[in-house]
């Protein structure tokens, strides 16, 4: 009798652990990496996101230089907060296909050249600070993209659906 008391104990304590171990094999699993695609300059970055903001100085410095302004291959640091945003757009969409980068940190010649060439380009944009990005998401229109961002309230959305990319930025939050 007594074998019997402790052979069910044991049974079920080892399903408790493999309740455990199972969860924690699952939320090690669920990790969420951020396929880059830059359309300037076609190269291809993968970065795994991290809601702790714990980053490794090495990634950011290849993200950094990743979003550097391609034209004039000047770096700077980018505000985390817009990986926070992109995260949060992922999970709105559900999109699983890469971010498609077709302008992040912008030197101030190259936003001057802009703005004497293009319409829309702010003289103080978020650009020069490393807290804006011009992107689109593969596997999803533009329009469900910009229809997520404004859901966020996180910070400034613009839709260019002539360009087929939208604006996010960490300033105040703001519709265009």
């Amino acid at each position: 009798m007594n074998f019997c008391k402790c052979g069910k104990v044991h049974k079920s304590l080892v399903f408790i652990i493999i309740i455990v171990f199972c969860t924690d094999s699952f939320a090690a699993d669920a990790r969420t990496f951020f396929h880059f695609y830059h359309t300037h300059t076609k190269e291809r970055f993968t970065l795994e996101y991290r809601e702790d903001r714990n980053y490794l100085a090495e990634d950011l410095a290849k993200l950094y230089h990743f979003l550097r302004d391609h034209r004039t291959d000047e770096q700077h640091t980018i505000d985390i907060a817009l990986l926070d945003i992109l995260y949060r757009l992922k999970q709105i969409t559900a999109s699983t296909g890469d971010i498609e980068i077709i302008s992040a940190f912008r030197s101030a010649n190259t936003n001057e050249m802009l703005r004497n060439s293009t319409s829309g380009v702010a003289k103080r944009s978020l650009h020069l600070k490393g807290r804006a990005m011009d992107i689109r998401f593969s596997d999803i229109t533009t329009e469900q993209l910009r229809d997520a961002g404004n859901t966020l309230q996180a910070g400034g959305v613009g839709y260019y659906p002539a360009s087929n990319f939208i604006h996010i930025d960490t300033g105040r939050a703001r519709f265009w």
